[in-house]
């Protein structure tokens, strides 16, 4: 009993505005005791038996918050990349490039965040090579779908010499290589506890890894040297497959003995690319590129083949479709496959495989923060479509389970922004984009928690506490002052974030 923790004076939020579990106390103060990481009793006046006291002073508790997509790596390390988010073309980025040249001593440059499907000229790795010279330069796209790199950096990754950026087929197995570059090992470890402790600070107690390389061994090696307080689901790729299934791994098994934050996630599968790169694969051309539908960078067959072997042997399925035409080919080895899983961005989607996605099982994992980077590139190439992008409500109505996430880096790692985005599709003085795709603050909140639910006795004790409640005043409202609730989730403030049932972030 004295290993009790006790929160005194706490609201909950109630997530399901239906939700009869605490009836007319809705809103009221409530003692939480947590023991062995669940709350165990939940009730106003408990004793407090020589428990732990954490008084909430009549903050409201909702459960910890998830990021169902992050490259934890990446979103790390772009605390020190170069930031060249805004960049209105290449000689903008190359000025950067220049700048940063004269004051970084990193043995490798490295940038993060143009996106160049609305310059009027594309990049050349001369530009690059004239301000740069011999030290290595490796700029990576907003999306993370393409890469821009010097003669010098291609070369010290064994890259043939080009004069172009590189995009899908040509770039991904050269970022999945970035490691081999020179590093400062003692920067990386202080950037991956900073990443975690900003995540914390947001309330996020766990996160879907979808990072390249080997997260299933690589997170319990951290884990070691202190880095912990978030859970971890780390996915695998095709390529670390065969290691995952002779380690005996399926999804949800722990990745070290002892630990229960360190889990096996699911078989991430790139099947096609992105809006920003026009590698989105697409059941009609791009509007802007009549000749082109995008890329499917996996072939029907052999998704199918993934799919069932990951099931095979236990493992769930995180299919990368942005694209109509590759979500639907994703459904279509689903449906052939019995796998279970998600697809990861489903951006553009055909209505009949909206209703399909329902009756499969299949969970939406969905970015919104995308939609307001996305929108005005969408005017241009898919003008045609866009009342079929990021269909959140849709799909809530097709009975589909909705995963909110970042993709961190591509968009901050920020929960918040993500259910204000989903609740109102602007992030400017506009109307918001489409709002007939809008969902609710509760339904936004719901699908940021791991399916959690309204706090009561039974929960993890994986819990936030925020200065306001966020759904008031219209958590269940469709429609209404979507700018306004929007607004109240934006600025939302966590002063404590507890991961199975010990205080990891606290910022009273």
């Amino acid at each position: 009993m004295a290993h009790d923790l006790l929160i005194r004076n706490a609201r909950p939020v109630r997530i399901d505005r239906a939700d009869p579990m605490l009836g007319d106390a809705a809103g009221e103060p409530m003692d939480l005791r947590i023991r062995d990481g669940l709350v165990v009793e939940m009730a106003p006046g408990l004793p407090e038996d020589g428990a732990r006291i954490l008084d909430a002073d009549g903050r409201w508790v909702v459960p910890g918050l998830w990021d169902h997509h992050v490259h934890m790596v990446q979103w790390a390390r772009t605390l020190t990349w170069l930031d060249l988010a805004g960049t209105r073309g290449p000689g903008e980025v190359v000025a950067r490039v220049k700048s940063a040249l004269t004051d970084s001593t990193a043995p490798v440059l490295t940038g993060f965040g143009f996106r160049s499907a609305a310059w009027s000229v594309q990049p050349t790795v001369a530009e690059l090579d004239a301000v740069s010279g011999s030290r290595p330069v490796v700029l990576i796209s907003g999306d993370g779908h393409n890469g821009w790199l010097n003669s010098a950096a291609l070369a010290m990754l064994g890259v043939p010499p080009r004069d172009t950026a590189l995009d899908e087929f040509d770039w991904f197995p050269v970022f999945a290589r970035l490691e081999e570059l020179p590093r400062d090992a003692e920067a990386d470890d202080a950037a991956y506890r900073e990443a975690v402790r900003r995540a914390s600070a947001k309330g996020i107690v766990g996160i879907t890894d979808m990072e390249f390389g080997r997260g299933f061994a690589d997170w319990p090696e951290r884990a070691a040297t202190g880095i912990t307080g978030l859970r971890v689901r780390a996915a695998t790729y095709p390529a670390t497959l065969d290691e995952v299934i002779e380690r005996g791994l399926r999804t949800g098994d722990p990745l070290s003995d002892g630990d229960p934050l360190l889990t096996m996630g699911p078989l991430k599968i790139i099947s096609d690319g992105s809006l920003n790169t026009r590698t989105a694969y697409c059941c009609e051309p791009y509007v802007d590129e009549p000749t082109s539908r995008g890329k499917l960078n996996v072939p029907p067959a052999e998704l199918t083949d993934l799919l069932a072997r990951a099931t095979a042997h236990g493992l769930a399925v995180a299919v990368h479709a942005i694209g109509d035409a590759a979500v639907s080919a994703a459904l279509d080895a689903f449906a052939a496959t019995g796998a279970r899983g998600s697809i990861e961005h489903a951006q553009l989607m055909a209505r009949p495989d909206i209703a399909r996605m329902g009756a499969l099982g299949v969970t939406a994992s969905v970015q919104p923060a995308h939609l307001l980077d996305d929108r005005d590139v969408t005017e241009r190439c898919w003008p045609d479509r866009a009342d079929r992008c990021f269909p959140l409500r849709s799909l809530l109505a097709a009975g589909v389970t909705l995963a909110m996430g970042s993709d961190a880096p591509v968009a901050p790692l920020d929960p918040w922004l993500a259910m204000a985005a989903a609740v109102h599709r602007s992030a400017d003085e506009r109307p918001a984009w489409h709002p007939q795709e809008a969902v609710t603050p509760a339904e936004a909140l719901a699908a940021s928690t791991f399916g959690a639910g309204t706090v009561g006795a039974g929960s993890r004790a994986d819990l936030v506490l925020v200065d306001q409640d966020p759904l008031a005043p219209a958590g269940d409202r469709v429609g209404g002052d979507s700018a306004a609730a929007a607004a109240r989730l934006r600025h939302t403030r966590v002063s404590v974030t507890l991961v199975d049932g010990e205080v990891i972030y606290d910022g009273r």
